[in-house]
């Protein structure tokens, strides 16, 4: 499937340059003016990147941002913003926010990230296969032994990154780090993700005691 970018922007002149120079690049893109009809627009294709605007006319590219990872957190989100404190940036990146670029921007340097955006999909795209399991990180989906996984988004998380690192023992914190974005959290919380993997037939989690979890399958399953 093409890659395709969505941009939402609503000072017409960015958007024009945006659109001629992707449009020089190779780069699919569709550009939208307003928060309306850019969720319209998502509800009927999900993109694989986004370019999010934050001060909008009917709404802010925050509130967007929020809602597209909670729904569909493998699509990478670059904000662009004149906002260009060190505190809208983090709370940008806290919420998921793939990468911030402040205006007035370099046009090439934008496009040269969307490009870097748009490789990081096709290495994403692949489905992962470990002994009987096959996860589809694009569809957000995964099967075992051709049944469907019901996981919700931190379980699938979880498992990918798990699969991601077969066979090597991960510790808790990394875990953490890599899966919530933190590792000062509850230990019990990722204890009680990995059970709930197990009960629904994940049996390759192994518990290395005093260290954390490993992802055990022999190489050629």
């Amino acid at each position: 499937m093409e890659k395709l970018v969505y941009l939402l922007e609503d000072d017409e002149s960015i958007r024009e340059l945006i659109r001629c120079t992707f449009d020089m690049n190779g780069i699919p893109l569709k550009t939208y003016s307003c928060v309306k009809d850019f969720k319209a627009a998502f509800a009927l294709r999900v993109p694989h990147v986004v370019l999010l605007d934050i001060m909008l006319g009917d709404g802010d590219g925050i509130s967007v941002l929020k809602e597209i990872k909670e729904t569909q957190p493998q699509v990478i989100c670059l904000m662009l913003s004149a906002m260009g404190k060190e505190t809208d940036k983090v709370k940008c990146l806290n919420l998921g926010a793939d990468d911030y670029i402040t205006k007035p921007f370099g046009i090439l340097e934008l496009t040269a990230r969307v490009k870097v955006a748009l490789r990081r999909v096709s290495d994403k795209e692949k489905v992962i296969r470990c002994g009987e399991i096959a996860m589809n990180t694009e569809t957000m989906t995964a099967t075992l032994r051709g049944e469907k996984l019901e996981l919700n988004r931190k379980e699938f998380r979880l498992l990918q990154y798990l699969m991601e690192n077969r066979n090597k023992v991960l510790s808790r914190d990394e875990i953490l780090q890599e899966v919530w974005g933190f590792d000062e959290l509850e230990s019990r919380t990722l204890d009680n993700h990995i059970a709930r993997l197990r009960k629904l037939g994940v049996t390759y989690i192994e518990t290395v005691f005093g260290v954390g979890y490993k992802f055990s399958v022999e190489e050629n399953g």
